[in-house]
């Protein structure tokens, strides 16, 4: 029980080292330049990477993503318009369907009529 409580008070001593460090850092005007120098190097770093990029006509991950948003919307769209052209089609079938019927039943019509007019 006794090397379980060492070993609290061991981790609650090196986090409070740990605490005061980071905080005597922070506070180091040195160390805040470092770290604003280094952070604004990276940005640097990253807007010549993507100017390169765009000199050399080469797609950034951003590009990339929007192409594929673009993408997918329009296949989206695509899909959409292919079912409703297949249902143009099935209506312009029934209609075909229904204007022979009716051209078949005033062709019987007259041939009635006719036969009627013969006899």
């Amino acid at each position: 029980m006794e090397e379980l409580d060492d070993k609290s008070g061991l981790r609650a001593r090196g986090e409070e080292a740990v605490g005061e460090l980071a905080q005597a850092l922070l506070e180091n005007p040195l160390f805040n330049t470092a770290l604003s120098r280094a952070l604004g190097a990276g940005e640097a770093a990253a807007s010549a990477q993507r100017s390169a990029m765009g000199a050399l006509n080469v797609a950034s991950g951003s590009d990339v993503e929007r192409l594929e948003q673009r993408l997918r919307s329009l296949s989206g769209r695509l899909e959409e318009l292919e079912d409703r052209l297949d249902e143009v089609a099935d209506d312009m079938l029934a209609l075909a369907r229904r204007l022979e019927a009716a051209s078949g039943a005033a062709s019987d019509q007259s041939k009635l009529d006719f036969s009627d007019a013969a006899g």
